[in-house]
């Protein structure tokens, strides 16, 4: 299978620009007729089918929470990125898309990083006629700040979390749209299954939650923004109702799945507290602005009260180590030096847990406090100081707080070309799901800049492009065959589950075992021994799962939370699995996917002669032998080199 990007051509400014002007249209009148299917309703599902029904086109809006103001894009409480300049220290829509090239470690597409810093811009305009209230400075202007891997203030934010006031932005377009009948809302709603018909994808098949109701939908066009897979580990940031079946089902029928190796690990996290946890509080990147990072110079010290040790005491090792950017190094350099030195070095300050390292590192506010005094810090971050308080009983205005990494977004995700388009026509991908415009590693703040540069001004030309191509596609009802079967498929694969022959252990059992071999062999850092030996357990996991796994019976097609759960670990087996044999394969070390054979002085060391591609995985209808396909990346405005943040 030959890859095609369908990147356009010409000076690289230009090239977004002139895509749109020989894109196809679609006349009002005609959009009317073509129904398009949106699963996901975060930034980037509910700014595509808020987009696509002010357009006119019929669309069918499917998530599994309660509504979609609830979806995971709220976590994000630091910011979003854009190229505005408002500081006037040398930001430009260049310097946006070379940080983030640098950030991703040069693996990742020049044309979409560029359309995404040019986009940027145009989503802060967008969020402001929609009444988010980002902070604003005295004059009037709105107010940004610094992120990881940047040396000017681009990262726009709003009190509380910024991720959560852009989706209320969203969320009201999309309900103004539903209110006007363009947009029907299927809640408590998860996809199972991709229906392709003739080549093209034509539908899913999903999944009442309350009822247990097992049905299919048709449209004209399929748009998955389910998000990222992070939640495979078990223990991370995500929300526990974050999966991989969307996409994963549609990896099944034909969708390549790229990258799966680049899982991003973020570096202000509250350390695990124990051994039931099965989430980690998720800390603002922001907070990294006023904060300083260190550990004791002296074992004997971590015990100490952080106040009592002096300074000469501390070792401030994101500042000694990388003096240009301090604590701004991005998220994988942040995080891999906190793991050296509390695995390494033995001086991490975090709970204990029996039989591991203590893992936490202080995040400091004493110098900002006496800098700016307690009004302007508090001021700044209040409601992260408050959260921090309620979690751990510590306030970080008088006690350091204690952070550590853990996993957080993916880089990876169903292969997509320049249009957000699959492998298989009538596709669409947009945000986490897809395997990114981000490369190896993604800048904080620049999660909600890709979905919402997908679903309001991607997606839209991209959909209007395609169906303008086809004109009308084959006629297919619900009732016809090829969606009986694929709903009969879906229920025989419930089935199985429900029916293992020695049940014994709930799901999450054998999450929190998948989550833990992913974590040792293929987190934040990986080895050729390491993944092999991961290779060998999770097969032998997955067959014990399918024989043993307790799912409560359910024949009358009713509420079964068990059979969500279980359903969705079948998947992140599979998952799992391709993770381990992409880093496996992948003999270098860049971004947040560290090979320990492939390193200079702790940092990554790439192989650019064989590895400057995206490796995107095609099901071969074996889970253990899936077929290799690469793209080749090229860089004609970006040189390649070795990152330096010192």
């Amino acid at each position: 299978m030959e890859l095609k990007s369908h990147e356009p051509t010409g000076p690289i400014e230009q090239r977004w620009t002139e895509h749109k002007a020989h894109s196809k249209l679609v006349a009002p009148h005609n959009r009317r007729k073509h129904t398009v299917i949106v699963v996901g309703s975060g930034l980037a599902g509910g700014a595509a089918a808020a987009t696509m029904g002010e357009l006119g086109y019929k669309v069918k809006c499917f998530c599994y929470q309660d509504s979609p103001r609830r979806a995971h894009s709220i976590a994000a409480q630091g910011g979003i990125n854009a190229a505005k300049n408002y500081q006037n220290d040398g930001d430009s829509v260049f310097r946006l898309f070379y940080d983030t090239v640098k950030g991703g470690d040069f693996r990742a597409r020049e044309s979409n990083v560029y359309r995404l810093a040019e986009l940027s811009t145009a989503i802060i305009d967008q969020a402001v006629a929609q009444g988010v209230p980002f902070a604003r400075e005295y004059g009037g202007l709105l107010a940004n700040r610094s992120f990881g891997g940047a040396q000017v203030s681009r990262t726009f934010y709003a009190r509380g979390q910024t991720g959560q006031q852009l989706l209320l932005g969203a969320y009201s377009a999309l309900e103004r749209q539903i209110a006007a009948g363009s947009v029907k809302m299927y809640p408590r709603t998860e996809m199972l299954d991709l229906i392709v018909y003739e080549g093209r994808a034509r539908g899913i098949v999903t999944r009442d939650m309350v009822t247990g109701k097992i049905e299919a939908h048709v449209a004209d066009v399929v748009v998955l923004a389910t998000g990222g897979y992070g939640n495979v580990f078990y223990l991370s940031t995500n929300a526990k109702g974050c999966n991989t079946t969307a996409t994963w089902r549609a990896h099944r029928k034909g969708a390549l799945f790229a990258n799966p190796c680049y899982t991003q690990i973020h570096p202000t996290c509250i350390p695990r507290s124990g051994e039931t946890q099965s989430k980690l509080t998720l800390m603002s990147e922001s907070l990294r602005n006023d904060g300083r990072v260190w550990v004791p110079r002296k074992a004997e010290d971590c015990d100490k009260d952080p106040k009592s040790i002096p300074e000469k005491d501390r070792y401030y090792f994101l500042e000694e180590r990388y003096p240009a950017f301090g604590n701004l190094v991005p998220r994988d350099v942040a995080s891999r030096n906190a793991m050296y030195v509390c695995e390494n070095d033995h001086l991490g300050v975090g709970p204990k847990i029996p039989g591991e390292p203590r893992r936490g590192v202080y995040l400091d506010f004493a110098d900002a406090i006496s800098r700016l005094g307690k009004h302007t810090v508090v001021e700044r971050y209040g409601n992260l100081f408050e959260m921090y308080e309620r979690i751990t009983g510590d306030d970080p205005v008088e006690t350091p707080m204690k952070i550590y990494p853990a996993t957080h977004y993916t880089m990876g995700g169903l292969w997509v070309d320049y249009n957000l388009e699959s492998t298989i026509p009538g596709l669409f991908v947009g945000g986490e799901a897809n395997f990114s415009d981000h490369g190896a590693n993604r800048l904080g703040a620049s999660a909600l800049m890709q979905g919402l540069a997908d679903g309001y001004f991607v997606l839209p030309f991209s959909i209007g492009n395609y169906l303008g191509e086809l004109r009308t596609p084959p006629a297919l009802e619900e009732d016809d065959a090829v969606c009986k079967d694929a709903v009969r498929e879906v229920k025989a694969r419930l089935t199985k589950l429900i029916e293992a022959p020695a049940a014994k252990h709930g799901p999450d059992h054998f999450h929190r075992l998948l989550g833990n071999i992913i974590w040792k062999y293929c987190g934040m850092s990986r080895s050729r021994d390491g993944l092999k030996d991961a290779l060998k357990q999770i097969p032998e996991l997955r067959e014990q799962f399918y024989r043993e796994v307790k799912v409560v019976p359910n024949k009358d097609e009713t509420l079964n939370q068990t059979l969500e759960r279980a359903s969705r670990v079948a998947d992140f087996f599979e998952l799992g699995e391709l993770m381990c044999l992409d880093a496996l394969t992948r003999e270098e070390s860049c971004g947040g996917h560290f090979r320990t054979e492939h390193q200079v002085d702790g940092e990554a060391k790439r192989d650019d002669e064989k590895f400057q591609h995206a490796a995107a995985w095609e099901w071969s209808g074996d889970a253990s032998k899936p077929v290799r396909h690469e793209e080749q990346l090229t860089f004609e405005y970006v040189k390649p080199t070795m990152r330096s943040y010192k």
